[in-house]
């Protein structure tokens, strides 16, 4: 048996690269996104059922919490449209490298930030 494995290894302590947290955060909104298509598809139904629902979903959506839910959803949306097309300039070639992931995610965690602020003061 090799002595050398670590024995209590501290989830805590272990430092993932940039890639990693882009690549965490990329299934994170893939997983928002298919959840809020179920919510915007019941609504759709919802308001496309009889004027008293469209009436009922038109003053839902003014609530605080709808529009905590959209600009969520309009969060997971950009995050994961950067991560991406980020993945598809990377399928010609571009930022493979170490250095090019490195920079590439840090240029995703940039522009999403921007992309989500700005979905924040749209919805506000």
């Amino acid at each position: 048996m090799n002595k050398k494995r670590p024995v209590n290894l501290d989830i805590g302590t272990i430092q993932l690269p940039i890639t990693s947290y882009a690549s965490i955060l990329h299934r994170v909104s893939g997983v928002v996104l298919f959840a809020a298509i179920g919510v915007f598809l019941w609504l759709l139904d919802s308001s496309l059922s009889s004027e008293e629902g469209f009436n009922a979903i038109k003053e839902t959506m003014g609530s605080p919490f709808c529009k905590l839910i959209i600009w969520a959803s309009l969060a997971g949306l950009a995050y994961h449209m950067a991560a991406g097309i980020r993945h598809l300039i990377m399928d010609f070639g571009v930022g493979e490298t170490l250095e090019g992931g490195r920079l590439g995610a840090k240029i995703v965690l940039v522009v999403a930030a921007i992309l989500i602020l700005l979905a924040g003061v749209w919805v506000a």
